[in-house]
């Protein structure tokens, strides 16, 4: 039975864009409250019940979520340019090897505004 689960997290960090055109917002030094929904999809265990133990996924994203919160995302190599897109799929990139049923990375910058990434 292939199931999906999720969990969020939050951080906070300011980054600015390089290459969006002169005079644009999001040039400038701005935070946000950014919010990742990390989801696993795979097979029930018929013994747990569970795809897998929420605290094992927290415990997974724990060294990222480490390295990005109340960070300057501009300074993280590979994250020069951190918009919501390149932001999804470097938080996958660092995760993936030790999580293979990661099945989305998702990315709310604001309440309204977001991507999603699937590798």
């Amino acid at each position: 039975m292939a199931t999906t689960l999720f969990k969020d997290f939050q951080f906070e960090a300011a980054h600015h864009l390089p290459h969006v055109p002169a005079g644009h917002k999001c040039g400038r030094l701005h935070g946000h409250s950014f919010l990742v929904r990390l989801e696993i999809t795979g097979d029930v265990d018929a013994h747990t019940g569970w795809i897998m133990d929420f605290a094992e996924l927290k415990a997974a994203f724990k060294p990222i979520y480490d390295r990005l919160d109340h960070y300057y995302l501009n300074d993280i190599p590979g994250l020069e340019n951190p918009t919501s897109e390149v932001l999804a799929q470097w938080i996958w990139n660092q995760l993936k090897p030790t999580l293979p049923l990661l099945s989305e990375v998702m990315i709310k910058e604001t309440c309204t505004a977001g991507c999603i990434y699937r590798g």
